[in-house]
């Protein structure tokens, strides 16, 4: 807790989560004080409900799948159970070491950690258990929260956040999960993996609905053989408890029963109730408005991360968070491209994607000015290797660079890295198609990708 309730710093952070404690390392780093304010533990949701634990389940998940496949790799192994404490003590062992990672770097970089809730009262004043913090710039990252639907109440115990399916010390025999988006789909998979019989269902008309829809496709026939039930373009009516769990009706007037329900409809600005329109702040449902330079319309007040409209990643705010930091000790920083920040979905296959899908490309440029490849995993050694099926789509500029790379299999979240650096560094496919890429190893998927576009296909039919 910080001793001097009444000193004036350079930049006070609102959250310390992903884009707070990001911005608050980086400016401190730069020479900045720092003051980072946090009603709950420092890394937000990220760390400890979200991200890294959810994460963490899935590769659980994955060993369970591994232990009952032994046979297709010659390996004598079977799954004898699934011990839930035990995963749960793994999930809270990895948690536990970052958040004494990220404890110790804070405080190595002499940054005042103010613990409670804040509210900005002042443009330049953060209030903390009615004492006041003040900052020549402030930074308003105050994350999301889970959202539900109307008249769809979560309990916890039959009705679920994503953050009460990670504190389940069992695993649902049947669970239905409400929404085909990212959380929805890795938590479907996960659950599969442990021994649910998981239905999802998803009022738009296919599963992860903003990625390319060959990304979509190839993960719905993914999940069909993996017995994962699946209902698109079937919204929810209504719940009732029944003595063993729910029941749910949709629209159309259909019921289905399980354990569980998995609300995962999306997450929502957490800006209620802390002054910020007050203070002249813009704002629009929730959300922070904001320039390119992450300025709201009041001079020397930024915001970063969730509260901020667009797509809701921890890297997106940690990213943001190092932008501000650099934008106020006077760096002059290039903005970000919204459309350059990489995706992964984590369930299995992985589906990860970078830059505009084909219809964004199509809208963008028009029909006659976009091309596409899809490259098959089939041709790849070490995906047979891991026996997975999948793809990478790129989508180009007709004689122009490519502007948006997809991708479908197991494992291919590892690949964004270089996907990324395609897209942002506007490469066409014949500046990658001369770099050696390492064989055997997913990698090469994405050179034969970009040698095919190339107008030279080796391991691709032309």
């Amino acid at each position: 807790m910080a001793d001097q309730p009444d000193a004036g710093f350079d930049v006070v952070v609102l959250g310390g989560g992903s884009g707070g404690y990001a911005c608050a390392l980086r400016a401190a780093q730069l020479g900045l004080s720092v003051a980072l304010v946090e009603k709950d533990k420092l890394g937000g949701t990220c760390l400890h409900r979200g991200c890294i634990p959810t994460k963490a389940l899935l590769h659980a998940g994955e060993v369970a799948d591994t232990a009952r496949d032994g046979h297709e790799f010659g390996i004598k192994s079977s799954l004898d159970g699934v011990d839930m404490s035990g995963v749960n003590s793994y999930l809270d062992g990895v948690v536990s070491r970052l958040y004494k990672g990220l404890q110790g770097l804070i405080k190595s970089r002499g940054i005042t950690v103010v613990e409670g809730a804040g509210r900005l009262v002042a443009p330049h004043r953060v209030e903390v258990d009615g004492q006041g913090y003040d900052g020549r710039n402030v930074v308003l990252a105050s994350g999301s929260y889970t959202k539900s639907l109307r008249g769809l109440p979560i309990d916890g115990e039959r009705v679920l956040s994503s953050e009460d399916a990670l504190r389940l010390d069992y695993v649902p025999e049947r669970a239905i999960v409400l929404g085909g988006g990212v959380i929805g789909v890795e938590f479907a998979s996960a659950w599969t993996s442990l021994g649910s019989r998981v239905t999802i269902l998803e009022a738009l008309p296919r599963l992860v609905p903003a990625e390319d829809d060959a990304s979509s496709k190839a993960l719905e026939r993914a999940f069909r053989k993996r017995k994962i039930a699946f209902k698109t373009g079937t919204p929810f009516k209504g719940l009732d408890k029944t003595a063993s769990g729910v029941s749910v009706t949709t629209e159309s007037g259909e019921t289905l029963e399980a354990d569980v329900l998995l609300v995962a409809v999306g997450r929502g600005p957490a800006t209620e109730g802390l002054g910020f329109e007050g203070q002249g702040i813009e704002m629009d449902r929730g959300f922070v408005l904001v320039d390119e330079r992450l300025r709201t319309k009041v001079e020397g007040v930024y915001a970063v991360g969730d509260i901020v409209p667009g797509q809701q990643l921890a890297h997106r705010g940690f990213q943001q968070g190092v932008f501000v930091a650099e934008q106020v000790a006077g760096l002059n920083p290039t903005p970000i491209d919204e459309a350059g920040i990489p995706r992964v979905t984590y369930c299995e296959p992985e589906v990860a994607s970078v830059g505009l899908n084909e219809e964004q490309a199509v809208r963008e440029y028009g029909a006659d000015s976009v091309e596409s490849l899809t490259y098959d995993l089939g041709g790849n050694g070490k995906s047979q290797i891991l026996r997975t099926q999948g793809f990478i789509k790129l989508v180009r500029r007709t004689d122009g660079p490519v502007v948006g790379v997809h991708m479908v299999g197991t494992r291919v979240g590892e690949l964004i890295g270089e996907a990324q650096l395609i897209y942002n560094w506007e490469a066409y496919p014949d500046d990658v198609a001369p770099l050696v890429h390492m064989h055997p190893t997913q990698n090469e998927a994405l050179g034969e990708a970009h040698l095919a576009l190339a107008g030279k296909p080796l391991h691709a039919h032309s």
